[in-house]
């Protein structure tokens, strides 16, 4: 049996260009991973299987991201998939915050080590971009530039912590549907090449919360809005309370909010925590190492 943790994570930036050929978006997505964690552990079994410690909308079939992760490392590597995964969930659910990517990371870390086929990072790292845009970084953790579909990543230097609130909302968000509100609220005008920030970059290698703060962006924030007009309370709500920066995190509708230190973490949590916005109230560090065995 072996059990990895895996953590979900934050989109600092994320600029979203033109619809391409194939239906994706080029993307530049600066990646940072936070400590709330999920935890999938790979059990041998006579066939492949999923159970789910967690929300009863998480798919329990051989079509859940952590099941298809197995299957195709078990292919990669010729032999059958007999494992069961079990998956405890603290990442919320389309909550913008990748928590299936994370755990089919999880599954291919958890099943390498249980069946001993020892592929190493780089192997692991063109599975996981076979399964999803998000998936590579789960592996990979700490804070990185995604380019592509999100896939291609640089790491980035982030000297210090930075100390996060999240907002969990009632219900989740279709990313495939925020993608195509994003498209519609912009087809009437031109959309630029994404690039990454230089204020951005250089509030993290300087370990700078108010610089940082100023700099958050996510392209998506308006198509989750449309879709959930809450959402912008809630944002307001935050910042209202001394939120140094505050932004949906991904495609939504998970609101995250940076702070200056624990403490100040600890005051927002408990405002927010009073507010009707947020299902449910969470502190956070970042970064924190990707996809580890426990």
């Amino acid at each position: 049996m072996t059990t990895v943790r895996v953590p979900a994570k934050v989109n600092l930036e994320l600029s979203v260009g033109p619809v391409r050929d194939d239906g994706y978006h080029d993307l530049v997505n600066v990646f940072h991973a936070v400590s709330l964690f999920d935890e999938v552990t790979a059990t041998p079994a006579d066939a492949l299987s999923v159970s789910v410690d967690g929300p009863a909308t998480v798919p329990t079939g051989l079509d859940n991201l952590a099941a298809r992760a197995a299957t195709l490392l078990a292919a990669h590597v010729g032999i059958e998939p007999r494992v069961a995964l079990h998956i405890r969930k603290d990442i919320p659910v389309a909550g913008g915050m990748a928590g299936g990517s994370a755990d089919a990371a999880a599954a291919l870390v958890a099943c390498d080590l249980l069946w001993d086929t020892r592929l190493d990072r780089e192997t692991l790292l063109e599975l996981a971009a076979r399964l999803g845009s998000d998936v590579p970084f789960a592996l990979l953790g700490g804070t990185a530039v995604g380019l592509g579909r999100g896939e291609r990543l640089t790491a980035v230097e982030a000297v210090g912590e930075f100390h996060w609130v999240f907002g969990y909302a009632d219900g989740g968000l279709s990313t495939p549907a925020v993608y195509g509100e994003c498209d519609r609220l912009r087809a009437d005008s031109p959309v630029p090449w994404p690039v990454v920030s230089d204020d951005l970059m250089a509030s993290l290698k300087t370990g700078n919360p108010p610089a940082l703060g100023k700099a958050l962006r996510n392209d998506l924030q308006a198509a989750a809005i449309s879709l959930r007009p809450s959402l912008a309370e809630a944002l307001t709500a935050g910042r209202k309370l001394g939120a140094l920066g505050a932004l949906v995190s991904g495609s939504g509708p998970t609101c995250a909010f940076l702070t200056s230190s624990a403490s100040h973490a600890a005051e927002l949590a408990a405002g927010l925590a009073r507010t009707p916005h947020f299902a449910d109230v969470r502190q956070a560090l970042g970064p924190v190492p990707g996809a580890s065995p426990v």
